[in-house]
């Protein structure tokens, strides 16, 4: 029987966020603090939106573009949020999630076979290196550092800058790093994406997440909405993970052709997740304030705890996740989660999930209530002091 396989599929890894999870289900008194998803419930005013819209017998296929409520609430929520006006009628799409929207942003921009680059800082979400494989582009990482708060400086894009770039992805605010790109990094950024003629697939995700004023889209900045495909969702801001509901707004030129790629391969997002959606951002503005101020008291209480173990770690004001150096133990990121999970039963995951230049770091998330924070915190203090032991000996 001749291979039934992709080669292309089969050359990429799988994620490297999982492995740790599959162990940690089956220890007992296991604590992670891996999972990149909120521990909030959704909103009851959003869950009671999606049961009503099922009670009233809501459960047909939407336009492909989805709901035109939802769009208009899009178009108003960034307009209110971004100061960026999308038509909704042609600029805006409802998508199954970020991810669908990242792939098909990609898909709808690559000419596979052509040579064609996408600019990857790293380190960065797993879905982008693959995504674009996956298109017919060629990944290009950028290793940003944590000397600049691992944001994308104008040296670093210049260095990967070739004739055959065409795309970068901005993934601010970052996972995993908490990284957060402020409105002068912006500039400096956006000044070299018209001058080369390039394209940006901006991954929002986290917008609603930050502590250091409100969230920059690089798309408000004179000459880049026609330049950029902003992609944003649900699961972050208004905890809605399992209601895979995410949109892109891009100009219509390019959102077109995303449109009949998401047409032909998922049809429509889910359309009672739709309905709790439209509400969800017209009456959530409160809900999200206060799980931002509880992430926020998290984020002080974990930055607290690295400088009082003496554990290394740049101060991140997005997201929900730390990004502590653990490169003074002279052990590999994997091989240090490795031992905290067998010897203390705390799972994080290693920095190099999200990129080779993650090594040396780990990925700690803060989407856990305080007790189980100060309890997993407590462990990882012991196992630290046990290697400082080991390493005066």
């Amino acid at each position: 029987m001749r291979n039934p396989l992709s080669d292309t599929i089969v050359q990429i890894p799988p994620s490297g966020i999982r492995k740790f999870f599959d162990i940690v289900s089956e220890m007992k008194d296991a604590i992670s603090l891996g999972v990149g998803e909120p521990d909030f419930d959704t909103p009851w005013h959003i869950r009671e939106e999606g049961i009503y819209s099922l009670e009233r017998g809501r459960t047909f296929y939407t336009s492909n573009a989805g709901l035109k409520e939802l769009k208009e609430e899009i178009s108003r929520y960034i307009k209110r949020r971004c100061n960026v006006l999308y038509d909704y009628t042609g600029e805006v799409m409802v998508t199954v999630g970020g991810s669908e929207a990242i792939d098909i942003a990609l898909r709808a921009m690559i000419n596979p076979g052509a040579g064609e680059e996408v600019l990857i800082p790293q380190p960065s979400y797993v879905s982008y290196v693959p995504c674009t494989i996956l298109a017919g582009g060629v990944p290009v990482v950028i290793e940003l550092e944590a000397k600049d708060e691992f944001r994308l400086t104008p040296e670093k894009l210049l260095e990967k800058l070739t004739p055959n770039t065409k795309i970068l992805i901005l993934p601010f605010p970052n996972n995993p790093t908490g990284a957060i790109m402020e409105k002068e990094d912006l500039e400096a950024i956006a000044k070299i994406i018209i001058e080369k003629d390039l394209f940006v697939i901006s991954d929002e995700i986290y917008s609603e997440l930050t502590y250091k004023g409100n969230h920059i889209t690089i798309a408000s900045l004179p000459g880049m909405k026609e330049r950029t495909v902003l992609i944003n969702g649900f699961s972050k801001a208004f905890a809605m993970t399992g209601w895979r509901l995410g949109y892109a707004c891009a100009p219509e030129l390019i959102l077109t052709q995303m449109l009949k790629i998401h047409q032909f391969a998922i049809m429509c997002a889910p359309t009672t997740s739709q309905y709790a959606g439209v509400d969800a951002l017209r009456n959530s503005d409160e809900d999200v304030k206060n799980m931002r101020e509880a992430y926020n008291q998290r984020r002080r209480y974990l930055m607290h705890a690295f400088r009082e173990m003496g554990l290394e770690c740049f101060e991140p004001y997005g997201a929900f996740y730390t990004f502590p150096c653990i490169k003074r133990f002279g052990m590999s990121s994997d091989e240090f989660a490795t031992r905290l999970l067998q010897e203390e039963k705390v799972a994080v995951v290693p920095g190099t999930a999200f990129g080779d230049c993650g090594e040396g770091y780990l990925r700690i998330s803060y989407a856990y209530s305080l007790e189980d924070l100060k309890k997993a915190l407590e462990r990882i203090k012991r196992f630290v002091d046990r290697l400082d032991g080991e390493t005066a000996l």
